[in-house]
């Protein structure tokens, strides 16, 4: 039995709301069960030196933590004057994800930057991340597309992500905290709305796991994903 009564194939509550910053050009308060995360996404019409003079645009993402989203408090990064690793990876993680579906010749010589502010964290906060940025991304295309910012449309798919994992015994999709500081192995999925695999992430913290074990969670990724690209766009074509 899990923690949380649900069944091995059943995912948290899942709730994208949209607009929640209204100054942002995109913005969605993303919660997977306690979990919550709030995404923003910015226009800029600059770039990074690297990137000018090419006609091609740029994504990328910036994630944090506040002090109380966890049960203690955590000293916030600006104060230790660095980010931690952690923050380094899962931030570049959600950058990678949401390039994946971008046409950077659509975008034109404009940034997206999407920041993901988790505001309370009981598990899953990149792949909550990841799924919520892409619904302030799909909004901030929308506003430029309006202002005929960008050639086409930029957005070639949707993505979203969900972690899985080994729990006594048994794999699991959608880990909380509870069962991902227990989990045998956690794995962590990015998948495209079509099906095809953006990353994938996956440690064994005790016994290593089989083949057969890695395709059972990759079964459940693939079906709780599905369900998270329906939800975006429900939430997005209401909008």
């Amino acid at each position: 039995m899990r923690p949380s009564g649900r069944a091995k194939d059943e995912m948290r509550a899942v709730a994208l709301e949209i607009g929640v910053a209204p100054q942002a050009e995109g913005s969605c308060m993303v919660s997977f069960g306690r979990t919550r995360v709030l995404c923003t996404a910015s226009v800029e019409t600059s770039l990074p030196p690297w990137r000018r003079g090419q006609g091609l645009g740029w994504v990328t993402a910036e994630y944090g933590m506040l002090p109380r989203a966890t049960s203690t408090r955590t000293r916030r990064e600006a104060t230790a004057g660095k980010q931690s690793g952690r923050t380094q990876e899962i931030q570049r993680l959600i950058g990678r994800s949401l390039r994946a579906v971008v046409d950077m010749g659509a975008l034109g010589e404009n940034q997206i930057t999407l920041d993901c502010d988790v505001i309370e964290a009981d598990g899953g906060t990149r792949t909550a991340s990841i799924t919520g940025a892409y619904v302030a991304m799909a909004q901030a295309v929308a506003w430029m597309k309006a202002r005929n910012l960008c050639k086409g449309d930029p957005l070639r798919d949707h993505v979203a992500a969900v972690s899985c994992g080994i729990y006594r015994g048994t794999p699991v999709l959608d880990l909380d905290y509870l069962e991902d500081s227990e989990a045998e192995t956690d794995a962590n999925f990015v998948l495209t709305g079509s099906g095809k695999f953006v990353e994938i992430q996956g440690t064994a913290e005790g016994e290593p796991f089989s083949a057969d074990e890695l395709n059972a969670l990759m079964g459940l990724a693939q079906a709780g994903i599905a369900d998270l690209v329906t939800l975006q766009k429900q939430v997005l074509e209401a909008q």
